[in-house]
Parts: structure tokens; sequence; C-alpha cells
């Protein structure tokens, strides 16, 4: 297997997202652009990256206008260092509150399933072998 680097990482997940890979929620297929390709990807995002390198799955709500617009998800590395790689979707002077850690749930994930197993495919297709997701 070749090494990855986290650049090699991005690529792939920034290869792999798509209007079919975006969240339903707040309309964000409808909102989904390929000039905004991390829009709506930021759960699911997380995610591979948990199965990957484990950590914590960090989540802070997204404010806009002085209203909560949704949730947006990042990772806390088992180093503590936080990697956010879908940050550049908000680009409408949205503000995300401090983040907390979350669990991931055990076993097959209770939504957004089929939207983690299609952009994990086109992940692996890209890098190669990926972990199995993290308990």
């Amino acid at each position: 297997m070749t090494p990855w680097n986290l650049l090699v990482l991005d690529e792939a997940l920034r290869g792999s997202w798509a209007a079919d890979t975006c969240s339903p929620d707040d309309f964000a297929r409808a909102g989904w652009q390929p000039a905004n390709p991390a829009w709506g990807h930021c759960d699911i995002t997380a995610l591979i990256v948990h199965d990957i390198f484990g950590g914590d799955l960090m989540v802070g709500e997204v404010h806009h206008a002085g209203e909560q617009h949704g949730f947006h998800w990042w990772n806390r590395l088992p180093s503590g260092a936080e990697l956010d790689l879908t940050h550049e979707q908000f680009q409408d002077g949205q503000t995300i509150t401090e983040g907390c850690a979350v669990k991931r749930p055990p076993g097959p994930l209770p939504r957004r399933r089929e939207e983690y197993l299609r952009l994990r495919e086109r992940v692996v297709k890209r890098l190669g072998h990926l972990p199995e997701p993290a308990a």
C-alpha cells in the first residue's frame, strides 16, 4: 500500500463530493454547487476521517444572521489537533459555535448511511483500502 499524506486524503474527499452525497437537510441538495463542493458534506466527511484516524467527532451549531441553521461536524484527532476539511462551505458569513465531542453511534449509521457508503466507496476507489469504521 502506498502511504498517504493529508493532501492526498483531502483531494480524494474533494474529488468524491457530489450532489448525491450532499445532506438533504435544509434543502442542501438544491443548494449544492460544484463551485462549493464541501456544502452539505461535513458529517459524512468527518465520519470517514474518523474511520482513518479515530479521535473524536466534533459538532457545533451553525448561525447566520442571528439564527441557528443546523450543525457543523469536524474531527479532533487523538493528538488533540482539530481537523475540519469542509469549513470552506460557509461562504455567506455563517459562524460556528465552539464544538463539543460526540461519540460515534455503534453499528450502522441511523441516518445518512447511503450517502456515507457512497462517499466512502468513491474515496476507496481513489486511495485503495480504508480502515473499517471505528466503533
